[in-house]
């Protein structure tokens, strides 16, 4: 299936997202447009030098209110580089599964949201534009690419690539 620019609705199931990331993440061009741009977006964090106290906030969305969401592009680079990571085991449902600690456990190839999120109050003035700016480049790719636009919300879809595990009850 080809998206041409335009957005397609998830199934009840996700398997034709499911479909989508994975033959994209088998693609090299693809896998090589991620990194470009994530070299990008790092190029214009590191101009604006947004503080980051390693306080693990922006990963626990209930508590601050925000929630990440994720393209069909993103999540193939993802998947390729899933094999270097550990699957997270228990997570309770909120926040992001691969925090641990208030720790990232997958840094190096967290999405480009995680990337341009900052707690910094100094960075709220340029991350907004910054974001649409990026955002409007992975839009292209995608029809550039000819990969099927999906944007998620991330545990979404973690859940539909079977890379989150079912959330467990403290007791």
């Amino acid at each position: 299936m080809v998206c041409k620019g335009r957005e397609i609705k998830l199934d009840t199931t996700g398997q034709s997202f499911k479909e989508a990331v994975i033959a994209a993440s088998r693609l090299p061009a693809v896998l090589e447009s991620i990194e470009r741009l994530y070299r990008s977006v790092q190029e214009e964090i590191d101009r604006r030098r947004p503080l980051c106290v390693v306080s693990g906030r922006c990963c626990r969305f209930e508590e601050y209110d925000h929630r990440l969401f994720v393209t069909t592009l993103e999540l193939a680079r993802f998947v390729h580089d899933t094999a270097a990571i550990e699957t997270p085991g228990n997570w309770d449902g909120t926040g992001c599964p691969f925090q641990r600690a208030k720790l990232c456990t997958v840094h190096p190839i967290r999405p480009f949201g995680c990337r341009m999120f900052f707690c910094d109050a100094t960075s709220a003035e340029w991350q907004n534009a910054a974001y649409e700016r990026f955002h409007s480049e992975l839009k292209r790719l995608h029809e550039t690419l000819e990969v099927p636009y999906f944007y998620i919300e991330w545990r979404q879809a973690l859940k539909h690539l079977g890379l989150a595990p079912e959330p467990t009850q403290e007791t």
